[in-house]
This record gives structure tokens, C-alpha cells and sequence, in this order.
């Protein structure tokens, strides 16, 4: 595994060298403190990976995450711990990513809160149906711009509310009400689709 822009290490303890860091945006400091922990990081992404050299790749994914990321994490009072969370979470994320299209489609027909809220006028769908997800993707294409990124990102890509509100650069409360009417848009579109009166 490559190291990160060598420097001769150092005695500091973790929380110095973060503080170092943040103060002076040296990817340096910051590959020296990450170095430390490079061992349970590769760990952590060949257990949920399973393969080593993608394990590998997430490595080094990580790191530049960090770079973006830990600037603005300003109550960190574990640094071993809260890398091992987002060394955890990051590889959630990547699997889950890796899904093909198709499944995260079956995962929304299949949530009975997705398609089924006891409204007037919604039914289940037959699940055996061969035109259910091209039907489905049709309906995610006639939403609204905002609905449709919301939805894609909640259902397709797995992120929380928070996490897209961070990559659309909308308020919370905003996603939430753009993914409740999505989906409220969507059970109406299937509806029709499907000749349910």
C-alpha cells in the first residue's frame, strides 16, 4: 500500500496533528496521522469489500475524503474511532452503490411504504409482472427535476436525508418533502400505468 507523502513521523499525539492540520491544510499532517491507522482501515474495507484490491482502492478513497471532509468535523474526541465509522460507513455506501439499478427498483416496488399507504386509489403491484421496473423508471422521469434527484439519491444510492440536502445543497426539510411528494407522484403515475381506477 502506498504511504502518504512521507514525512519522518512524529511523536505528536493524534489530537496535534489534527489540530495541526486544520490549521495549516498540510495533506502532510494529515497523511501522517492517517498512516497510523492505514491497518485497521484496509481491515475494515476487506471485511465489507471483500476483494483486496478494491480494499485497496477504498483506501485510498478514504484519505481524499478526508482531506474534504475533516476540516469541518470540529468535535472529533476519538480520531481511531470516528475513522473506523467512516471507514464503516464509506464502504455501506460503496457496496451499495455497486448495485445494479434494477435491484434498488425491486427494493422500491417491494417497500409497502412506498407504493402502499392506504390512500384511495393504490394497490399493490404484481411483483411477477416483467414491466414493472421499466415502468417504474418511466414514472421517476416524469417527476419534477427535484423529486426525481431526491428519489434517486434516497432509493438508488442509499443516502439520508442529511446527505442529500449536503449534495444538492437543499434545506432537510425541503428533501423530505420533495421524496414524500415524489413518492406520492409516483404511486399516482404506476396507478394510471397499471389501469387502476
Amino acid at each position: 500500500m502506498p504511504l502518504f507523502l512521507r514525512k519522518r513521523p512524529t511523536e505528536e499525539s493524534d489530537d496535534d496533528l489534527l489540530k495541526r492540520y486544520r490549521e495549516d491544510g498540510d495533506i502532510a499532517i494529515l497523511g501522517e496521522l492517517y498512516e497510523r491507522y492505514m491497518h485497521l482501515v484496509y481491515g475494515v474495507c476487506l471485511k465489507y469489500i471483500g476483494d483486496r484490491e478494491e480494499a485497496k482502492d477504498e483506501v485510498m478513497n478514504i484519505f481524499e475524503k478526508l482531506v474534504t471532509v475533516l476540516p469541518g468535523q470540529e468535535e472529533i474526541m476519538n480520531f481511531r474511532t470516528w475513522l473506523y465509522v467512516v471507514t464503516k460507513n464509506h464502504c455501506l455506501m460503496a457496496l451499495r452503490s455497486r448495485k445494479s439499478e434494477s435491484v434498488h427498483r425491486e427494493a422500491m416496488l417491494n417497500d409497502p411504504h412506498f407504493i402502499m399507504e392506504n390512500e384511495p386509489g393504490t394497490h399493490p403491484m404484481e411483483k411477477d409482472d416483467g414491466m414493472d421496473m421499466k415502468r417504474l423508471g418511466e414514472c421517476i422521469e416524469r417527476l419534477k427535476e427535484e423529486q426525481s434527484k431526491c428519489i434517486k439519491l434516497f432509493y438508488y444510492e442509499g443516502m439520508s436525508y442529511r446527505e442529500i440536502s449536503g449534495r444538492l445543497g437543499l434545506d432537510e426539510g425541503k428533501v423530505k418533502s420533495f421524496i414524500q411528494n415524489g413518492k406520492r407522484n409516483l404511486r399516482i403515475c404506476l396507478s394510471s400505468e397499471f389501469g387502476v381506477s
